[in-house]
């Protein structure tokens, strides 16, 4: 049995039938978390996005189906399916949907000592 809010263990499962999207909005559902981080799945609708913010930690975004625009530290990166992109911690960074899209997010806590 899982967690609440996480995926069970040993199942292949289809990403695309994890998130349901939402018209004109944005939908997430998280995958796995531990004290060592967390991977999210995003489904955003045209248009739709994450304001610049910043985290105390480092994250990467991989992107499924779409197309993401990413400002990280006032630099822009255009993601498509297949494509990565690591937004380091500290840094301002937002999110914007050109296209419905969906994307993982994994974030990268570092250990507690």
């Amino acid at each position: 049995m899982s967690a609440p809010g996480v995926i069970p263990a040993a199942e292949a499962l289809r990403l695309a039938e994890l998130i349901t999207p939402t018209e004109g909005g944005i939908a997430s559902r998280v995958l796995a978390k531990s004290g060592g981080g967390s991977v999210t799945l995003f489904a955003f609708d045209r248009g739709e996005g994450l304001s610049e913010h910043t985290t105390p930690f480092d994250a990467l975004v991989l992107v499924l189906e779409g197309e993401l625009e990413l400002t990280i530290g006032g630099t822009g990166a255009t993601a498509s399916p297949g494509t990565i992109v690591r937004m380091p911690a500290a840094v301002p960074h937002s999110v914007d949907a050109s296209a419905p899209s969906r994307m993982l997010l994994v974030m990268l806590r570092e250990p507690r000592a």
